[in-house]
């Protein structure tokens, strides 16, 4: 088996599929844009910088400081290693909470 060009977002992705059961996950890899930050000076990891959009269930209940705690949570190990994920922004929704963002989307339009 090829060893994959992403093994950091197929973590982030396994993760919190396995732990959440999303039925929106989207994981943006926008390491590009960050990679002359003077933070990022000898890393030779692509793979720091992520936007990730979570709808799931689990959220239910859950203000935002306490979701966002359950995903850093899941990708601790990630976020401490050497060439790891050095930024994380997270938009985390319930299916409720997402339906209605599309719905005021479409209104806009």
């Amino acid at each position: 088996m090829a060893s994959s060009d992403t093994p950091v977002e197929d973590v982030i992705r396994e993760k919190i599929s396995a732990a959440l059961q999303p039925t929106t996950l989207e994981i943006h890899n926008d390491s590009h844009l960050h990679a002359h930050h003077k933070a990022m000076e000898g890393s030779t990891s692509r793979e720091t910088h992520f936007r990730v959009i979570i709808t799931s269930e689990a959220f239910r209940s859950k203000m935002q400081p306490a979701r966002h705690r359950l995903v850093y949570s899941l990708l601790k190990d990630e976020m401490a290693r050497e060439g790891g994920i050095h930024a994380l922004q997270l938009r985390t929704m319930t299916p409720e909470e997402e339906e209605k963002r599309r719905a005021q989307e479409a209104g806009n339009q």
